[in-house]
């Protein structure tokens, strides 16, 4: 059973108003647009991906949740492969007022620290701008990795809001499948 606890959180809100100045170098990875995505292949991407850093919201969802969710129609999974296996993933929400939002970011656990994320943020900058698109936005919170604030202002995005409350979360990481964190 999952241990609850109240926390003081900070949560970020950031905006990039301009398009990155020149395509990104080619990666090391593969980076795909998911057609028609997968609920389960989507929720183990979220509970894999945000394990670490509490993302928490969405575990509890139905599978008819995730399907509803996946569906909608300004909506895209772009996922990162090396030699087929998933090493990240970003969710856009195209928004019709001209703004586009990063509504999920992050790496697979065992390539966070590759110096990946930051050829990562780039590829969802330029996906998200899109030509009706006038700004992106996203936001990030004190229980993310340390390393997700600077790499967002390091790659253009500014400060527009910031919010401070305290909420119950996880008292420790969560699990995408039994034993993946224990000792």
């Amino acid at each position: 059973t999952m241990h609850w606890e109240l926390k003081d959180i900070t949560v970020w809100h950031l905006e990039r108003l301009t398009p990155l100045p020149a395509p990104p170098p080619p990666h090391a990875y593969e980076l795909v647009n998911l057609v028609d995505p997968d609920p389960g292949f989507c929720r183990y991407l979220y509970a894999t991906v945000g394990a670490p850093w509490l993302w928490y919201e969405k575990i509890g969802w139905s599978l008819s949740e995730w399907q509803h969710h996946v569906n909608q129609p300004n909506l895209q999974f772009w996922v990162a492969y090396v030699a087929g296996n998933p090493i990240g993933y970003f969710e856009i929400n195209h928004g019709n007022d001209g703004a586009s939002e990063i509504c999920l970011f992050g790496l697979m656990p065992n390539w966070v620290g590759k110096g990946l994320g930051s050829a990562l943020l780039q590829d969802a900058i330029n996906q998200a701008f899109k030509p009706d698109q006038r700004r992106i936005w996203l936001h990030t919170c004190s229980l993310d990795h340390p390393n997700a604030l600077p790499n967002y202002t390091k790659n253009g995005f500014n400060l527009f809001k910031e919010e401070r409350f305290a909420a119950k979360v996880p008292a420790e990481p969560l699990e995408p499948f039994p034993g993946a964190y224990s000792p």
